[in-house]
């Protein structure tokens, strides 16, 4: 048996994950096995499982590497493409390992040759979150709109998708991140501890925002006092809320392909026409420091384990 090593959850009741040697996973005919080279890291990875894991099971669900093995049934990829990928739930195991397989409900694309795997690993899950919000609202040049808790890896993406289309940007973060949000094109920056936030949001949009995305959870309430009647809120966390007034709560579009915006943003972030932070690299021995940090919520950008 060819093993590997992979960051695992022991059995059902364990959150002490850890480092272990573990069988590398056969591939089905539906199926690619992808050598690992770089793991984007997202609050999800410590508590998103599938139904019918097995133990030990190697967490997180995005990432970058090389096509090693394909089955008979795929026929977009072929072995040796580079690939970034959103392992959808892979009863096999996730992306925190040397390797992983994926299979035809996993989301994967072509990782473009002027990007780096470990820059290729930041976007996928933050990529898609973002196109499928943007597609969703369907915003309009000058739209106001009001981003809560924007300085992570999907408040990057978030602010300058809405800066792209021509839309005046309001969003909240603690003070220590303004300034790199200005610098992605906020107009408006609020910190979320001051309790006149909402107000101030107000006095720069006296009428209210056409549009809210609340991406930090327990923030689509406030963030509905923002928007204007027949507004729309959108919360990428799940909030459960009900809006009470004149205004559209749009669900988040999960089962939305958006493969192609995601194609194309890998592509203008690899010519630099969207910037890609990565607040931090790690090592493959400190996937536990990595996840520590992003589950502090206290991000200004994306963290990446780097396996190269």
């Amino acid at each position: 048996m060819k093993t590997m090593k992979a960051f695992v959850k022991q059995n059902a009741a364990s959150n002490d994950f850890i480092m272990m040697d573990v069988a590398i996973p056969e591939i089905d005919e539906d199926e690619m096995l992808i050598h690992i080279k770089a793991i984007g890291v997202g609050i999800q990875d410590g508590y998103f499982f599938p139904e019918n894991m097995h133990f030990p099971y190697p967490i997180g669900i995005e990432g970058a590497g090389i096509v090693e093995k394909i089955g008979n049934n795929i026929s977009e990829f072929k072995v040796g493409d580079k690939i970034a990928f959103i392992s959808v739930l892979e009863p096999k195991g996730g992306s925190y390992a040397e390797y992983i397989a994926i299979g035809k409900n996993s989301v994967a694309v072509p990782i473009p040759d002027e990007m780096s795997f470990v820059e290729a690993a930041a976007v996928p899950v933050a990529g898609n979150a973002m196109a499928k919000v943007f597609k969703a609202l369907q915003l309009k040049h000058n739209d106001k709109i009001f981003i809560a808790g924007a300085s992570g890896a999907n408040g990057t993406f978030a602010i300058q998708f809405a800066t792209n289309l021509g839309c005046e940007v309001a969003a909240s973060s603690s003070k220590t991140n303004h300034k790199y949000m200005k610098s992605l094109g906020v107009d408006k920056t609020v910190d979320y501890h001051d309790d006149d936030w909402v107000q101030q949001v107000l006095d720069w949009a006296p009428e209210g925002v056409d549009a809210a995305i609340a991406i930090q959870p327990a923030t689509s309430e406030e963030s509905m006092k923002v928007v204007k009647d027949g507004g729309k809120i959108i919360s990428v966390s799940g909030d459960e809320f009900t809006t009470g007034r004149n205004m559209e709560s749009v669900n988040f579009p999960y089962m939305m392909d958006v493969r192609s915006e995601l194609i194309i943003l890998m592509e203008n972030i690899a010519f630099g026409d969207i910037k890609l932070n990565i607040e931090n690299v790690y090592d493959f021995e400190d996937a536990d420091k990595a996840l520590e940090k992003v589950r502090t919520r206290r991000a200004q950008g994306k963290s990446v384990i780097n396996l190269e």
